[in-house]
């Protein structure tokens, strides 16, 4: 028992610390651009901190903008998990959010919220399931079909809202405002934190189990590591390719509607600031585990939220902001691809 627990505990410990090293070589690289610029990195680095973490509203400030990370980071995980590289999720997380927002305002009701959610599914689904059919039946490289899906899809929601579901005597390109008994509960009034975070934690808690603890996701994480080997065992490779971009979609849907339904109440243009493709680089920085996601989207949130506040009280561009990030996504892919 005791070698198993240290054998648990290492791999526990492996996957934090590469989860962490590209944050620290990001900070590193931040620094020199800091100090290149004439700033002083500690102390911006301090104020990043404070931020992000350094009391309640900032603290919910910071949950909330993970909240769309944990959807779009855990739908690309599972992706991943079967060998699947999904750069889709974008393109679900839109659809997703167009949908619902369309059914919540136009249902109302009790049975709005449900009802928007499953819609916003069944949008993610329809998103990726001709991508995982085309990989699974002709082997169709997923990479480029899902990436020009998102561009697709952005297309189709924008078509959409000007020609059929534009809101009356608004300027932009919007649906109508959901009703408020539509609108995900608050968990910290007044603080801009909905019960979404709640659900994307669920969701993530119901993978860990999942995919340790069940026949479809050893199935999953066998064709991910070896296809070959995997269909040797009488594993059908094809079906969990299928199942696994379903499941991503529609999580990626889900993402969606927990969006429109909690934060923004209505579907408009600009809906995601890119969601789905920061939720690439959870997953990698997460080595597409259960709680390397909520690590993944925490920090990428904090970095969003801190980000936009700490250029009210430095003269610091938030152009540094996007460098950490961007350095911490180069190097989690160039881990994801020494590895591959």
């Amino acid at each position: 028992m005791s070698v198993l627990a240290d054998s648990r505990y290492s791999r526990v410990l492996t996957s934090t610390v590469r989860a962490v090293v590209p944050f620290l070589i990001a900070l590193a690289i931040g620094a020199v651009v800091l100090l290149a610029t004439g700033h002083n990195p500690l102390s911006f680095y301090q104020l990043l901190i404070r931020e992000a973490f350094g009391g309640m509203d900032r603290i919910a400030a910071t949950l909330s903008a993970a909240t769309p990370l944990l959807f779009t980071g855990l739908a690309t995980a599972i992706a991943f998990r079967a060998g699947v590289f999904n750069v889709g999720v974008e393109g679900g997380f839109v659809f997703g959010g167009l949908i619902s927002a369309t059914v919540a305002a136009h249902l109302g009701g009790p049975l709005a919220i449900p009802a928007a959610m499953l819609a916003g599914m069944a949008a993610g689904i329809a998103v990726s399931a001709l991508p995982g059919w085309l990989r699974a039946r002709w082997n169709v490289d997923e990479v480029v079909v899902t990436l020009m899906f998102n561009f697709v899809v952005a297309g189709l929601a924008g078509w959409l809202v000007t020609s059929f579901l534009q809101a009356k005597g608004v300027a932009n390109s919007a649906t109508p405002l959901i009703a408020r008994p539509a609108w995900l509960p608050d968990l910290l009034p007044p603080y801009a934190l909905t019960s979404g975070v709640l659900i994307g934690l669920i969701l993530v808690a119901g993978y860990a189990v999942w995919i340790k603890h069940s026949v479809f996701g050893y199935e999953l994480r066998q064709t991910g590591l070896n296809p070959r080997f995997a269909a040797a065992q009488g594993i059908r490779v094809a079906r969990v390719v299928i199942v696994s971009m379903l499941v991503s979609g529609a999580i990626a849907g889900l993402g969606g509607a927990a969006h429109a339904l909690g934060v923004v109440h209505r579907f408009v243009d600009g809906f995601s600031p890119g969601y789905g493709f920061t939720g690439i680089a959870v997953a990698l920085l997460g080595r597409n585990s259960a709680g390397g996601v909520v690590l993944g989207a925490v920090l990428f949130g904090a970095l969003a939220s801190a980000g936009t506040t700490a250029q009210l009280f430095s003269n610091i561009p938030l152009d540094i902001v996007d460098v950490l990030s961007g350095t911490v996504m180069i190097f989690a892919v160039v881990r994801l691809w020494r590895q591959r």
